[in-house]
């Protein structure tokens, strides 16, 4: 793996990390259902592609 392509997963790694952050500050201030189920889902999903990019190196 090239130098670039490292830095180009660091940088991934921080923004889905950020992301993740995000979606599970955002469920502590939710109260419809439905729109903490989506927030939710979102969370897990920046989860699974974090570690899949966490699984490249």
């Amino acid at each position: 793996m090239t130098s670039k392509e490292l830095l180009y997963l660091e940088d991934a790694l921080g923004h889905e990390s950020f992301f993740q952050t995000k979606c599970n500050e955002a469920l502590h201030s939710l109260q419809d259902e439905n729109l903490r189920s989506c927030v939710q889902q979102m969370a897990q999903k920046h989860q699974q592609i974090y570690s899949s990019l966490y699984g490249m190196l």
